[in-house]
């Protein structure tokens, strides 16, 4: 029913969590390998990431008050508008940890601030939306994969290299793949509602490809890290893939099939990033 999607614990999706888990601690423990780094800084990066991605997923459903045929449904209206509150604590008690964490490392994380919370309000709210406008896929790259992983460096080593941008890839084209599950799951209610997704564009056939293509690249991009970076034992993340590709036998089925598609996914990323951060443990 429309109105169980919006429950808290629904809303909430616990397991998009390993994006913030696995890409914060991508970008920790490469700065873990340059330098002993601050435990308590770094317990206050996970738990920014982690609010920041409870306040994403929590306000996400907001413009379905416009684009969904929800204004009946009493329920459900109030459910949106209650998570969406939650979802803006969630994002303040970030920012206030961002504002500890600039105060501590100085401008260019504040400039990494402002994108990030420009970048989580604009994911469904109005004007901006860039997830009817079918720009979410490719803007998560960064703002909830790159940005996040040197970012969290970033505080740790006051530096930024080429180096940590090219690890950061792989996870984070993992976070595109993720919410590219989430829209090829939903793929009739978008068109439905008038959301035009990425998916919603192109058609599914052309969105199953991408989920096809942006796999083989997570895949490729890692072992590429391992022959260009000191993260010379990214190659184990080979062994997630037997995980990574149970979602592929779901996306071609009915709507009604079509459901594990996203949780998979999530726990492939899951797994790769654990061997991703494994490589990056052995390689201090």
């Amino acid at each position: 029913m429309l109105a169980e999607k919006y429950l808290f614990r629904q809303a909430l999706r616990p397991f998009s969590f390993s994006v913030a888990l696995v890409v914060c601690l991508t970008g920790i423990l490469a700065a873990n390998a340059v330098e002993q780094i601050n435990l308590f800084i770094a317990v206050l990066i996970l738990a920014a990431g982690l609010l920041l991605q409870a306040g994403v997923n929590l306000i996400n459903d907001y413009s379905d008050l416009s684009f969904r045929a929800v204004e009946t449904d009493a329920q459900s209206c109030k459910r949106i508008r209650q998570n969406f509150r939650f979802g803006l604590i969630c994002l303040l008690v970030a920012a206030v940890i961002g504002l500890f964490l600039i105060y501590r490392s100085g401008w260019v994380l504040l400039l990494y601030a402002v994108i990030g919370i420009l970048g989580a309000l604009g994911y469904t709210l109005e004007p901006v939306n860039y997830k009817r406008r079918g720009l979410a896929v490719f803007l998560v790259f960064w703002l909830m994969g790159v940005l996040m992983v040197t970012g969290s460096y970033y505080i740790l080593t006051l530096q930024l290299n080429y180096e940590i941008f090219l690890i950061s890839v792989p996870v984070s084209i993992y976070t595109s793949l993720l919410l590219l599950s989430n829209e090829i799951r939903d793929y009739e209610s978008d068109s439905d509602a008038g959301i035009k997704t990425l998916s919603v564009r192109i058609g599914y056939e052309r969105a199953e490809k991408l989920y096809l293509i942006l796999l083989a690249a997570v895949y490729v991009g890692a072992l590429s890290v391992s022959f260009l970076t000191t993260l010379t034992h990214a190659w184990l993340v080979v062994f997630s893939l037997p995980v990574a590709l149970l979602p592929i036998k779901y996306i071609p089925s009915a709507p009604e099939d079509r459901k594990p598609v996203t949780p998979l996914t999530g726990k492939s990323f899951l797994l790769f990033g654990v061997l991703y951060c494994l490589a990056l443990v052995i390689s201090i």
